[in-house]
């Protein structure tokens, strides 16, 4: 009998404890998976953000760079992760809307393994080319690629991203067999442009503006409803006569499903205020990225409804990763 009461003590102490640590949440530094390398927006998104994070909670938040398999590798491990909110992931579009539609055997489930926390930002895709290819517009690169078939290929930040399937869209709409060229995101892919390693490439506009900058990289088209104010004299492809080849990148804080309610709702209103601030505004607005917001909720519902969009466009496109 004894041993029976110290033993529900000792739960009890334990439960105690635990309760005590999460009310305390948090108590020690958080780390935020990043899918790409080091360079481009969702690393540059994650840096910001973090640093103004970690001032509001009082902790020092680490982005953690997890590179490869299209996402897949630190998705993965921030799905095993222990749900106490000290382990988040930088998802996005390639994680939670294209990359489930393409690979066949996950090892994680996108909506059932994770806690949305809330949508961070969203970006459009812009077409760019080197300037030494002869083009100055969407529509000279599809004459340029029908006067030399099979000849011309594009590149993007890596397989099952947004702007891959923004290519795979323009090979669609355009009917021109344009190869695809995967980079380990922007980091490498911007530089390989530049150096004109690839012709033409989708993606984000972040990783790209030094050289764009520089004069070596052309931005020849984007994909939102509107024009970037950024980049005013750039059209949209609707307005180049492409209006089916749309695609916003976006990205979003998650947590390993099972995660305390009251440590979602805390770090949601953290980073709400955090992307409210006119200074993180400003930074990320000058890499053309909108911060976005909104509750765990309607980050969870815009998941699933970005899942059921590419289903079909991966499908139509055939691309398939085992």
């Amino acid at each position: 009998m004894k041993k029976f009461a110290r033993i529900t003590s000792l739960i009890a102490m334990a439960c105690a404890f635990t309760a005590h640590a999460q009310q305390n949440y948090p108590s020690r530094p958080l780390r935020v998976v990043v899918f790409i390398p080091a360079g481009g927006a969702a690393d540059f998104l994650a840096r910001i953000t973090a640093m103004k994070l970690g001032e509001a909670l009082g902790q020092t938040v680490v982005v953690d760079n997890r590179a490869g398999s299209g996402g897949v590798i630190a998705t993965n491990l921030v799905a095993k992760a222990a749900p106490d909110g000290y382990t988040l992931l930088q998802g996005g579009i390639t994680t939670h809307g294209i990359g489930p539609n393409m690979y066949t055997n996950l090892p994680y489930d996108p909506v059932k393994d994770f806690a949305p926390i809330i949508l961070s930002a969203t970006m459009p895709v812009f077409m760019m080319s080197n300037t030494q290819v002869p083009v100055k517009s969407v529509n000279e690169v599809i004459a340029l690629a029908k006067s030399k078939p099979g000849t011309l290929s594009f590149g993007s930040p890596g397989t099952c991203s947004a702007p891959h399937m923004v290519g795979e869209l323009f090979k669609i709409v355009t009917g021109i067999p344009v190869q695809h060229i995967p980079y380990k995101g922007s980091g490498t892919g911007a530089p390989a442009l530049a150096a004109g390693e690839v012709p033409v490439f989708f993606d984000a506009v972040a990783g790209h503006m030094p050289f764009i900058k520089s004069g070596r990289v052309r931005a020849l088209a984007v994909t939102s409803v509107a024009r970037v104010s950024a980049f005013p004299d750039i059209p949209t492809m609707k307005e180049v006569g492409l209006a089916r080849i749309d695609g916003l990148v976006w990205y979003g804080l998650l947590a390993p499903a099972g995660t305390p309610k009251h440590i979602i709702a805390k770090l949601n209103a953290e980073t709400n205020r955090v992307l409210a601030m006119q200074e993180v505004k400003d930074k990320l607005m000058a890499a053309s990225i909108q911060t976005a917001g909104g509750s765990p909720e309607e980050f969870g519902k815009f998941i699933r409804a970005e899942l059921d969009k590419w289903g079909p466009v991966v499908k139509a496109a055939g691309v398939k990763v085992n």
